[in-house]
């Protein structure tokens, strides 16, 4: 399943997402992780949150970014939640790659049982109509 919280930069996307992943690790059974492009969040997630700094590695690419995240899921069989704030800057997906990246996370989602949940900042009526559907809320 892959989830999408749409909205201009600065509606708050951020928060929402912080808020929806400290609560989730209170039911979840398995890990979670929460991509970023900084630390800054580090202290506003649990601790059994796994944070990861994507600007930490040479991801150049919408294709490098999705093989950066079939690295975490085949190094964690207990994966359940990914959360990936500022999607389309962490995974540099441009306009015209954001149904190929929702679409290759759908078929990772599938065959692996992780859910993803994507701060995107577009509105929503901006989106492609494929990612529309997928959308949790709109700010």
């Amino acid at each position: 399943m892959v989830e999408i919280i749409a909205g201009e930069k600065g509606k708050g996307k951020t928060k929402y997402l912080l808020d929806k992943v400290n609560t989730s690790i209170e039911s979840a059974t398995g890990n979670i992780v929460y991509l970023d492009k900084s630390q800054k969040h580090m202290h506003e997630l649990s601790n059994k949150v796994r944070l990861i700094n994507v600007a930490d590695y040479p991801i150049t690419n919408c294709d490098e970014f999705i093989g950066f995240i079939c690295g975490i899921v085949s190094q964690d069989y207990d994966l359940q939640e990914m959360y990936l704030d500022s999607f389309l800057t962490i995974g540099n997906i441009t306009d015209d790659l954001i149904v190929h990246a929702i679409e290759k996370l759908d078929i990772i989602s599938e065959k692996y049982g992780v859910k993803f949940v994507l701060s995107v900042s577009k509105n929503e009526a901006d989106l492609p109509e494929s990612a529309k559907a997928r959308i949790l809320i709109s700010l």
